[in-house]
């Protein structure tokens, strides 16, 4: 059979995608590898707007459930696939998964992205356990202690931002002596007398016991290792895109993200949408993400009736 719609992608974009296209009777094939997303880890989410506090899992769950509540005999759900290809056909787009393949008229592109993690002994150890990769998400936490951020560019900068509002000390380490992040940002958050920026930082491990106790780098000047007494790491050295199987169809970044129209979230070829953390858009949160698959939700109704 032939679609509607496939959604590919088990996220906030995702999961809102399927709750709108569910009610506006799409048919629809919904390939995910999992619910989880970025955010399952956190253990504590504070900005999900609707809801104070929500452990991330407990939010992924509640996702899944909202996408199915309304998809008896309107969303296919096609739970433990990964999408691999997707190829242009006279019907629309045919996509290949690790289990199977379909076709549909139209796709939207939910897959997300990894962030890059933290790659030194002790980072994978301690992995929510003091080395976290949202601010949004855990930065209240570390409310009066001490923490680090990783990353020079501007969510690097913005982090630390977010960060010297509640915690005692925030140092931002850099591993080159030039910043990526805008000129203007590194100054304003160069003057809060609670930030300390260090350049020439070469991470070199994590210490802790339970959880995190601190952050060793190499001084790039002097040669010599330095331990950080932290009970944070935030990291923010980017992320990966999940768009392998879509390279060559639509036009991507040079990171790799799908350009989209942020009106409508339409990628360069008719028929396709991206939502979320994939795409180029400015800001990424689980808010934005929900949000993206929306507007593209709604865009993607009209296009099939008129098509």
């Amino acid at each position: 059979m032939i679609y509607d719609l496939a959604i590919i992608g088990g996220g906030p974009a995702g999961a809102a995608a399927a709750v709108y296209a569910a009610r506006k009777r799409l048919k629809t094939v919904f390939i995910t590898k999992d619910w989880l997303g970025q955010s399952y880890v956190s253990e504590g989410i504070e900005n999900w707007v609707g809801t104070i506090k929500i452990p991330g899992l407990e939010l992924t769950q509640n996702l899944e459930k909202h996408a199915k509540a309304y998809a008896a005999g309107i969303i296919d759900f096609k739970e433990g696939e990964l999408a691999t290809a997707v190829a242009k056909t006279s019907a629309g787009f045919s996509i290949t998964s690790t289990k199977g393949s379909y076709e549909a008229r139209s796709i939207l592109i939910a897959s997300g992205s990894g962030r890059r993690k933290l790659d030194v002994p002790g980072a994978a150890e301690y992995d929510n356990k003091g080395v976290v990769y949202c601010a949004s998400c855990d930065g209240p936490l570390y409310s009066d202690q001490d923490v680090a951020v990783i990353g020079g560019g501007n969510a690097g900068f913005e982090t630390a931002a977010q960060l010297m509002a509640y915690c005692k000390s925030v140092t931002l380490l850099n591993r080159s002596d030039s910043f990526k992040a805008d000129p203007g940002t590194v100054e304003a958050v160069s003057r809060n007398p609670k930030v300390r920026i260090v350049t020439g930082a070469i991470p070199k491990g994590v210490k802790g016991a339970k959880f995190v106790t601190g952050y060793v780098y190499t001084d790039a000047k002097t040669g010599t290792d330095v331990e950080l007494p932290v009970t944070g790491i935030f990291v923010e050295i980017g992320s990966i895109p999940n768009t392998g199987f879509i390279k060559g169809l639509i036009e991507l970044d040079q990171y790799g993200r799908v350009v989209t129209d942020p009106k409508n979230q339409r990628a360069s070829i008719d028929g396709v949408w991206a939502a979320g953390d994939v795409t180029d858009g400015l800001y990424h949160q689980n808010n934005i993400a929900a949000g993206d698959g929306v507007k593209a939700l709604e865009d993607i109704y009209l296009y099939l009736h008129a098509n």
